[in-house]
Order: structure tokens, then C-alpha cells, then sequence
């Protein structure tokens, strides 16, 4: 939770040797605002979920405007007020922790005999998803991490529903209750025992008889009436997730028909295995993506959101049918949609070979990443962002452009993927307003601060991923020095200093391509502009990226020479990066 005018709450989170920060952004121009009593809307309040599978978290608030504070709490607990702006009246809030064994399921971990659940005990999945718990047996007791659990002996801790000791039998995880000798009947209640009595026990089987063909009818008109409820569920679902707009929109629009399948739920069930955690290829605040084979044996990414809203049915209707008419070779085609679920799943094609931010930070993958796929991949994700401003039938403004949002085949070309918070922007309108959404570190400072969504938003966003691509380092950090945890801080402050050389990630600098790096580093510092109307549009991005790289495939016995070279210039003196330096700085700087 944060709390207060213009505030950024960071959480940074470790889950084994890898971490990753969440964290959220207040909005509010004065103190005199609309505030949302008792709800955390963005104006003076904002929360967001903490990720699972962490083991250890550091929180961090920054603010420029009042007090601020940031703090984890129990969910549901804190209720925001507008007097709290001023001063929070608590010194100390409750947490949960939901806390499992391990990073494996019950299945892996008793496959691979690291199962930590002793004698007398059930692994249980944890709900988070992440590691699984031991619970001791019914009839049993003890803690079943340490040693196998013990027996309970109802009959002498008197929690039977016997009589009394003397009618209860004790077993293994259980008991019984039983008649004295001669008797027969219920000996867990009051006049349940009566004396046996000898008679013809033909009547009873016929009774019985009876009672389970009663029995076996009643479990068939059961099972008939649980189809029919789950037939009329999924087209519930169905209808409260747009179907029958999007059937309507579908048959307007021939070509979205073609090319837009709506998946049953069963379809997708199978192809994932009923969702098996073995199949999942990414987790992210909006849901969970596996990976899926259907029946014709071709790979796909489903979707599973979180949550879907109610009020925004048509909005997302309208995402589908759009994303469906996208063909371009740099964007991740969206195959179609199941709307038989609570919350509608969306169907991808399936991507190989992982995401750029796997193959600048992974020092396995980063090895056979060179310069010239580097450029490649950039001129070629600029394309796409560049087809969706001006392209496409209605703009679309991507809104979370990172390098884990571009994906790379094996050949490393390039696939934008992800637009869970896209937005379309009619021709006629220049900004669109709306909550402040995205990923810490990409954001552009200048939506938020005006909460305005412009196409300059993405050219932002985009000129982080070209310094990620340059530098190696993350788009937000705080192991570089204070004051430069943003990257987008750091390169500039880099060319400023007449550094970037210096800043280049290990094994990209060569003497052949100095010039190329030092006009691609000219191209991040315009994207990085305070200002969006000073930032370049896309379309001029893509086209100046897309001539460098023209240069460099010109110089192809050149660039054969350095793919496979060892390059390390980290300690390498930086030299001037050219005589337009000032110029170069005027563009970063916006002067």
C-alpha cells in the first residue's frame, strides 16, 4: 500500500537469487481533490498484490509533494481515508504470511524423494501455487516435518461420539462405537443398542434391494441435472463475457471470422493439461500464460487472467476482434478466444525461444546475443510498435513496452506480445486519460504525471528497452549508485559524463561498429525526452534503426568478423563518442 500526493512505492522482492520489484504510483494534484473514501483508487492511495514464492521483500517509498508512506498490510484490513494524506494514525499494521516448502509440487517432490512430509501425513498443493504444505491425517497428530505423526486414541480423549469409553473401540486413525454383548443397533446414541432379535431376513434383502435401485436413480438424475447446470453455467459465462457480441462481430467482419476460432473450454483444458503447472511459460501481475498443444499437434500460448471487468465486456470484445486482424511478422498473433470460463482465456501463437529480457540478463542465453541481432531485434520491434500507431484500423497504444513483452523465435526475430493494457486511441484524438498502468522503470514520466496516454508514451517506454540493449542493466536497479536506479537516468547521465562507452554491455564494442552504437545511443537519448512532444514518433524511430542496420548488413564481412569475437571493453578507457556530443546531449536533455 501506498499513501500520500505524487508517491512511488516500490517493493523488491528476492525469490532465490533473482529478483524483481512491484510497486504502484498515488496521483493526486492538491489537497482539495475528490478523494475515494475507503477505497485505494490511484488518488492518494494505490495497493498492489505481492507476488508469490518470494523469500525475502525490501520496501522503499519516494514522493515529492507531502507526507508519504508505504507499508505491506493483512488484505482487507487498512481502510484509506483522505485525513490520512496529513498524518497515518497507526504505528503498526497486521500481516499474513502464506507461506509453503520448497519451489516444487507434491508430485515433483515426492517423484525426486525430497518430499518433506513424514508418516501419517498428506502433501497438500499450498494455494498460492508455489511449493506445497504437510498436513497430518485424520485420526492422527504431531508436526509432520519433524517425524511420522501419532495415532489419536478417541477412546481416551473422550472426542468420540460414542456412549461412552467403555462403547468406543479405538483403530488405526479412527474408532468405532459398538453394542454391549447380545445387543445390537447405534452405539453412538441414547437407546440406539436394543436386544437382537432372530427373524426372516428375506424382507430386509428386498428392502435393501429396493433402496439401492432408489439409490442408483437418484445418483443418474443427479449426475443429468450437474451436466445440465455446467451446459447452462458455460453459456451464462458465455453471454457475460461477450460471446454473443462477438459472434455478432465475427459475422459482420469476414476476415476476423477467418481467422478468430473460439475455443471450448474443454478444448483448452486438454490442451494444457488441466492447467498443469509443469506446462506454465510466464506469471505476471494479469495472470498466467501456459503452454498448450492441441489436437492437430500445433503449439500455443493460452492466457488465464486474473480478473476480468464487468463494465469493460465490449471494450474487450473489440480487443479480440482487432488483435485478430493484426498480421505482422514482429507481432505475436492472437489465434482466438474461450468465453465459457469466469474469466476468458486467450489463445496465442507459441513462441520458443524465450523473451529479450531472458537474453540480455541470462549470461547463458547473452553469449550468443551479438550486436547485429541486437539491432536487429530493435529495428524490428519498432516496426511493429510503428504498425500499431499508424497501421493498424484503429492506432493502438501498446502501454507496457519491455523488453519481457518482446519475444524472440529461434531465428531471433522479434514478436510484441502482451497487450493486456493496450488502449485504441481514435484518429481524432491526440491522449486518451486513464489510470496510470505499466511496469516501474518503462513508465513514462510524463503520463505519470498527467495520467494523458499517448503514442509518445510507447516511444518511451521504448528507448529503455534500446538502453537495456546497450548497457545490459535493468530498467530499475538499486545495486547502481543512488540517484541512478532508473536506467533511463543512468544512460543519460552516461552520455552526459561522456561515458557511454564505459556503459556498453561486455562483448558488443568492437572497432567496426563504434559509429553504428554511437548513432543508436543518439536514438535512445531523443526517445528518452522529458517531453513527449519533443520525443520522435515510432514510425521515425523504426526507420532510422532499420538504416543502421542496412549499414551494418553492407558491412557484412565486417561483421563476421566481430559475431563471434570476444570484445571485453568494460575497462576500456571511453574515448569521445564524436565531435556532436553537445548535440547529442541537447537531444537527451531535450535542449
Amino acid at each position: 500500500m501506498a499513501v500520500g500526493c505524487s508517491t512511488f512505492a516500490y517493493l523488491t522482492i528476492y525469490s532465490n537469487t533473482s529478483g524483481s520489484i512491484v510497486g504502484c504510483v498515488t496521483q493526486c494534484v492538491n489537497m482539495s481533490m475528490a478523494i475515494d473514501e475507503g477505497h485505494c483508487s490511484g488518488k492518494g492511495c494505490c495497493e498492489v498484490d505481492i507476488p508469490t514464492g518470494m523469500t525475502t521483500a525490501t520496501i522503499q517509498v519516494a514522493t515529492y509533494l507531502y507526507c508519504s508512506y508505504a507499508f505491506v498490510v493483512r488484505n482487507g484490513y487498512y481502510l484509506f481515508s483522505k485525513d490520512h494524506l496529513e498524518k497515518l494514525p497507526y504505528q503498526m499494521f497486521p500481516v499474513v504470511f502464506d507461506w509453503s516448502v520448497g519451489n516444487e509440487t507434491c508430485k515433483e517432490s515426492l517423484s525426486r524423494g525430497t518430499n518433506a512430509c513424514k508418516g501419517n501425513s498428506t502433501c497438500v498443493e499450498a494455494e498460492s501455487g508455489y511449493g506445497y504444505r504437510c498436513q497430518y491425517n485424520q485420526g492422527f497428530e504431531g508436526n509432520p516435518y519433524l517425524h511420522a505423526c501419532t495415532d489419536i486414541n478417541e477412546c481416551d480423549t473422550q472426542i468420540h461420539t460414542c456412549l461412552s469409553k467403555d462403547n468406543c473401540l479405538n483403530s488405526i486413525g479412527s474408532y468405532s462405537c459398538f453394542c454391549p454383548n447380545g445387543q445390537s443397533g447405534n452405539g453412538s446414541i441414547i437407546g440406539g443398542c436394543h436386544e437382537k432379535i432372530h427373524k426372516n431376513i428375506l424382507p430386509e434383502i428386498v428392502t435393501g434391494a429396493g433402496l439401492i435401485a432408489v439409490f442408483v436413480g437418484t445418483c443418474l438424475l443427479y449426475l443429468r441435472y450437474q451436466k445440465r447446470k455446467l451446459t447452462k453455467l458455460k453459456e451464462k459465462f458465455f453471454k457475460q463475457n461477450g460471446g454473443l457480441i462477438l459472434l455478432q462481430q465475427l459475422s459482420t467482419r469476414e476476415e476476423s471470422s477467418r481467422t478468430t476460432q473460439i475455443f471450448t473450454a474443454e478444448q483448452l483444458k486438454k490442451a494444457t493439461n488441466n492447467y498443469d503447472d509443469n506446462l506454465v511459460v510466464g506469471r505476471g501481475g494479469f495472470g498466467t500464460v501456459y503452454k498448450g498443444l492441441l489436437e492437430n499437434d500445433k503449439a500455443v500460448a493460452i492466457k488465464k487472467s486474473k480478473t476480468v471487468n464487468p463494465t469493460q465486456v465490449e471494450q474487450f470484445i473489440n480487443e479480440v476482434i482487432v488483435l485478430s486482424q493484426i498480421n505482422h511478422r514482429n507481432v505475436v498473433k492472437l489465434l482466438g478466444c474461450c468465453l465459457e470460463t469466469e474469466v476468458p482465456l486467450l489463445v496465442y501463437e507459441f513462441v520458443r525461444n524465450g523473451t529479450l529480457f531472458d537474453f540480455i540478463h541470462n549470461e547463458n542465453k547473452r553469449n550468443n546475443f551479438n550486436w547485429e541481432n541486437r539491432l536487429r531485434v530493435a529495428a524490428e520491434a519498432a516496426g511493429a510498435l510503428s504498425y500499431l500507431h499508424s497501421a493498424a484500423s484503429i492506432p493502438i497504444v501498446h502501454r507496457d513496452v519491455k523488453s519481457a513483452n518482446i519475444l524472440l523465435d529461434e531465428d531471433f526475430t522479434a514478436k510484441v506480445s502482451d497487450f493486456g493494457t493496450s488502449r485504441f486511441i481514435p484518429r481524432d484524438q491526440v491522449a486518451l486519460a486513464t489510470m496510470v498502468q505499466g511496469t516501474f522503470g518503462y513508465l513514462d514520466p510524463e503520463y505519470m504525471q498527467t495520467s494523458q496516454l499517448t503514442e509518445k508514451s510507447d516511444v518511451y517506454s521504448f528507448g529503455v528497452v534500446l538502453a537495456e540493449l546497450l548497457t545490459g542493466q535493468k530498467a530499475l536497479s538499486f545495486e547502481r549508485p543512488e540517484g541512478n536506479e532508473n536506467l533511463a537516468i543512468y544512460f543519460l547521465s552516461c552520455l552526459k559524463e561522456n561515458r557511454l562507452f564505459e556503459a556498453l554491455q561486455v562483448g558488443i564494442l568492437n572497432v567496426d561498429n563504434k559509429q553504428q552504437i554511437v548513432e543508436v545511443a543518439n536514438v535512445t537519448a531523443k526517445c528518452l525526452r522529458l517531453k513527449g512532444e519533443e520525443r520522435p514518433y515510432i514510425k521515425e524511430v523504426a526507420v532510422e534503426l532499420e538504416r543502421i542496420r542496412q549499414h551494418l548488413l553492407l558491412m557484412s564481412p565486417s561483421s563476421k568478423r566481430y559475431e563471434h569475437g570476444s570484445s571485453s571493453h568494460q575497462n576500456t578507457k571511453c574515448g569521445s563518442i564524436g565531435n556532436d556530443e553537445e548535440a547529442l546531449l541537447s537531444l537527451a536533455y531535450g535542449r
